[in-house]
């Protein structure tokens, strides 16, 4: 039974960029992005209605040389793309320090749970910040054209952060309306760097974990099977 109280905030999304086209405006948007795959279609898609300032925030990521791999793909893919109004680039410090602080005692939580949470407050915090900083009409994040990020916790942070910053806080979910096959269409269609885990040290070391468990278990199937996956 599905959720009643649960919100499609791509029926919001679509209600606010209808209103935007009806009145003539194009407001001032602050981005926060994760990777250049996950803003790809993000950016194709809202750049028909903001101006738009994409700004990479991400002190979770590990190792620094991913983060900075990250910054220079996403830098490079929006050089590339065309788009309807401006789209300019700013890459927020990398305070790795301050994540792991942020998620002290939770180093061991599943992946979904408490210390995404903490994760998302502290990204999605900074981001209103600077929106308000940069006095953008308005803010939102990337992040919910997962399809393993939960987009109610996700646009339910965004509004307390844009109250708490006095900048609304644009609802979104990237991933409906097809949105997550387009962002792989994009990524293929740029060449796009499409990195295997989330970012953060814990996920890197779930994946490990689970690396022998999907190889054995694919190992204990009929030849055949196996030649059929190729």
């Amino acid at each position: 039974m599905a959720d009643m109280n649960k919100v499609n905030y791509q029926k919001v999304l679509d209600q606010t960029l209808a209103q935007l086209q009806e009145e003539g405006r194009v407001p001032r948007l602050l981005i926060h992005s994760c990777c250049a795959p996950c803003s790809s279609y993000v950016l194709e898609y809202l750049s028909r209605y903001f101006d738009i300032t994409d700004y990479f925030y991400n002190p979770n990521i590990y190792p620094a040389e991913e983060h900075e791999h990250r910054i220079r793909e996403l830098n490079h893919f929006i050089e590339q793309m065309p788009s309807e109004h401006p789209i300019s680039f700013l890459a927020g410090d990398y305070e790795d320090e301050k994540y792991y602080e942020a998620v002290r005692g939770l180093e061991y939580e599943p992946e979904r749970g408490k210390r995404c949470e903490v994760c998302f407050r502290l990204r999605l915090e900074e981001a209103a910040r600077k929106a308000g900083e940069l006095r953008m009409d308005y803010f939102t994040t990337t992040l919910s054209i997962s399809p393993m990020k939960d987009e109610q916790l996700l646009n339910e942070i965004g509004a307390e952060m844009g109250e708490k910053y006095g900048v609304s806080y644009l609802y979104s979910d990237f991933k409906k309306k097809g949105g997550y096959l387009r962002s792989t269409q994009l990524s293929r269609e740029y060449g796009l760097y499409r990195q295997d885990y989330c970012g953060c040290v814990f996920s890197m070391r779930e994946r490990e974990e689970l690396r022998p468990q999907k190889q054995t278990s694919e190992e204990s199937l009929p030849e055949e099977s196996r030649l059929s996956r190729v």
